[in-house]
C-alpha cells in the first residue's frame, strides 16, 4: 500500500470517529449466558470496561483452590464476533484458558474437584475484534492518529484501529454452586501499545492479559 494513500485513508478514519462518533463494539448482557438474569448495569464502572456486573459480599482470601472451566467461545445469536473465523476464535479461546490458568495459579491451586475453600471459574468468550492491518499501526505515528490516541490514552480509552475482546466471567462457590460474581467486560491494549497493534488478533490477546491482571486484583 502506497504510505501517502494510507495515510489519507487513516485522516479519513480519524475524522469519521472523532466528528461522526464511528461507534465501537460494546458488551451486551450476553442472552444466552447463564448469568445475564441476575446482571445489572455497573453504574460505578466509569472506563466502560465492565458496564454489566453481578456481586455478593464474598471474602476472596477464605477460598485458597479454583477450578477453571473451559473456555466457552459464545454463539448466541447476540454474539460481537462480526465475521471472525472459527480459527480465530479458537486460538483466542486457548490463549485466554492458558492465560487466566497461569495468573490464577500465583494464588490458588488449581483442581479438578468441588470441595470447600474452592471457587469455580467459567469463561465466556463473546466478541472480539481485530486490528485493521497496516493502518493501526501507522495511526500511533501519524498527527492525525496520534492526537486522537493521546486523548485516548489520557482516558484509558481504545486506540484507533485497534482490535479488543469481550467475554463473560461467572465465578462461583464450587461445593454449593453459588454464584458469587458475574460481569462482562471489554478489554483492549493501551492506546500507544505498538506491540498490540501488528498482527490480527495481538491487541485481543493483549487485551485478555489485562483482564486476567482485573480478575486477579478482584480475587486478592
Amino acid at each position: 500500500m502506497d504510505r501517502s494513500i494510507a495515510l489519507r485513508g487513516l485522516r479519513t478514519l480519524v475524522l469519521c470517529v472523532t466528528s461522526a462518533g464511528c461507534a465501537s463494539v460494546a458488551p451486551v448482557p450476553y442472552s444466552e449466558m447463564a448469568s445475564s438474569a441476575y446482571m445489572a448495569p455497573d453504574k460505578s464502572d466509569t472506563s466502560g470496561r465492565v458496564p454489566y456486573r453481578y456481586s455478593t459480599p464474598v471474602d476472596w482470601r477464605s477460598y485458597n483452590k479454583v477450578i477453571l472451566d473451559p473456555v466457552v467461545v459464545y454463539r448466541g445469536r447476540d454474539h460481537q464476533f462480526g465475521d471472525m473465523s472459527d480459527k480465530d476464535k479458537a486460538t483466542l479461546a486457548a490463549y485466554m484458558q492458558n492465560c487466566f490458568a497461569d495468573r490464577l495459579r500465583s494464588r490458588f491451586a488449581l483442581v479438578r474437584e468441588r470441595g470447600p475453600n474452592t471457587l469455580r471459574i467459567r469463561l465466556t468468550l463473546t466478541g472480539a475484534v481485530t486490528n485493521t492491518p497496516v493502518l493501526g499501526t501507522l495511526s500511533r505515528f501519524d498527527m492525525a492518529g496520534a492526537v486522537y490516541n493521546g486523548v485516548q490514552a489520557a482516558r484509558d480509552g481504545e486506540g484507533l484501529l485497534t482490535g479488543s475482546v469481550i467475554y463473560g466471567v461467572e465465578i462461583f462457590d464450587a461445593s454449593t454452586s453459588r454464584l458469587l460474581s458475574a460481569y462482562v467486560t471489554k478489554q483492549y491494549p493501551g492506546a500507544y501499545d505498538i506491540k498490540a497493534s501488528v498482527g490480527a488478533l495481538a491487541a485481543a490477546t493483549a487485551g485478555l492479559d489485562k483482564g486476567a491482571a482485573a480478575l486477579m486484583a478482584q480475587l486478592n
